[in-house]
């Protein structure tokens, strides 16, 4: 990031420690990432007085184009970061798709086009910045296929080796997109929760191995908030009044929610008040019926959905994605695959931007808790669209194709293909 570069020479992570999220047992910035005490998931603790006394919009406006423009809220230093461009996405005005729903002012935060085409490449950056940090060597991860992707693709930027496991059953579109960049990849028979287990397993035995969602999760987590920071700056340094987060393991909607309780902490914003809802597929959504139940337990389940990036039957943040959403007033909502390829087709035909199934879960929840009444039309709303459609082209591809194959002559075209007469 040269065009950077006088501003990460200035900028150091401002981390006081670690934390344990359940009993508040406090530990060093160190490769930890549960309690000793309590076996609870620890979390990175910041010194917001610190921070507020150097953080302001124009400071991170003279930053890169990046996640790292926030480097001063993140766990690891801005300067030699693992980066490929991840973040500052599009946060696109979404007219046309809000008048289909019967929505106000709608705002889609595209994702899509992020270095590897996900979200991922915000999480995958900062751990892989952090695991370098620590002295780690090789970048590891269980993944549903977008997560091996990104941490093939930084790994081969930064010179690591990396080893990825997955579902043997993914799109194909994910298994290509992770093997060309020249890692190990390995798939399993089994669901993600099979192959979360194994790498557990494994992290156990290779302590150089930088596994970014299990050993290195307390860092890797963290990328997530930058979701939150670039829509509130996007909107002028405000919070939305209503933001849709897809949910798998909880982490990013948790992520989200904390993301705008930092920045009013640190006085970039008057009030983070936003109402938190979370997307899931019917197919594996263990929050959402926990949610519905009102429980404050998860209970496990085993994924049968088309949106196989979501599909986490044993979410290891759904009880805090529980507690995000509840004490701020949101909800949860789920859909059928039905409604997911029609959530894809609607995005593409509104607004033209194609995404992937975890995308479709997104948009398909946002129409049904529009209809219901859980989003209203006087709410400034952003939806979160994670993934690109390119990689899970097999969900909509029945559904999708020419509208006519015709002979190359005029009367054949003239006679398939019907156009409103203002076009001509």
């Amino acid at each position: 990031m040269p065009d950077s570069m006088s501003y990460e020479e200035e900028s150091l992570p401002y981390v006081e420690g670690l934390r344990c999220r359940e009993c508040g047992h406090p530990y060093p910035a160190e490769a930890l990432h549960f309690c000793e005490w309590c076996f609870g998931p620890l979390e990175v603790v910041y010194d917001y007085e610190a921070i507020r006394k150097v953080v302001s919009p124009e400071r991170i406006a003279a930053g890169p184009s990046s996640i790292w423009r926030y480097a001063d809220l993140l766990p690891a230093s801005a300067e030699g970061a693992v980066s490929l461009g991840a973040g500052f996405t599009p946060l696109v005005r979404a007219d046309r798709l809000a008048a289909e729903l019967g929505l106000g002012e709608l705002w889609i935060k595209n994702d899509t086009v992020n270095p590897t085409g996900s979200f991922k490449d915000r999480v995958v950056s900062v751990a892989l910045t952090k695991a370098q940090e620590l002295g780690f060597k090789v970048a590891a991860a269980a993944s549903t296929g977008n997560l091996a992707n990104s941490v093939a693709a930084h790994a081969a930027h930064a010179g690591m080796e990396s080893v990825v496991f997955i579902p043997a059953d993914l799109e194909a579109g994910k298994v290509v997109t992770t093997a060309v960049f020249g890692g190990k990849l390995v798939a399993i028979d089994g669901n993600y929760d099979d192959v979360n287990r194994l790498c557990a397993e494994i992290a156990g035995e290779r302590p150089s191995w930088a596994f970014v969602n299990v050993n290195v999760r307390t860092y890797y987590a963290e990328g997530s908030k930058t979701l939150a920071f670039e829509i509130a700056e996007q909107l002028g340094w405000e919070a939305p009044d209503h933001v849709v987060v897809p949910v798998a393991s909880g982490s990013q909607l948790t992520k989200v929610a904390k993301g705008f309780k930092e920045l009013e902490l640190v006085g970039l914003i008057d009030s983070a008040d936003s109402r938190i809802s979370g997307a899931q597929a019917a197919g594996c959504s263990p929050i959402a019926a926990a949610f519905d139940a009102g429980w404050d337990a998860v209970k496990p389940v085993k994924p049968d959905t088309i949106a196989k990036s979501l599909a986490i039957g044993n979410p290891a943040d759904g009880p805090y994605a529980l507690d995000a959403v509840r004490e701020s007033g949101g909800t949860f909502g789920s859909v059928s695959d039905e409604e997911i390829v029609e959530g894809i087709r609607l995005l593409a035909r509104t607004e033209g931007i194609f995404a992937e199934t975890a995308g479709g879960v997104t948009i398909a929840t946002l129409a049904q808790l529009a209809a219901s009444g859980a989003i209203r039309p006087d709410e400034r709303v952003v939806a979160i669209v994670s993934g690109n459609g390119l990689k899970t082209i097999e969900a909509v591809a029945p559904h999708c194709g020419p509208t006519a194959v015709i002979p190359p002559t005029l009367d054949a075209f003239a006679e398939a293909v019907e156009l409103p007469s203002e076009v001509f």
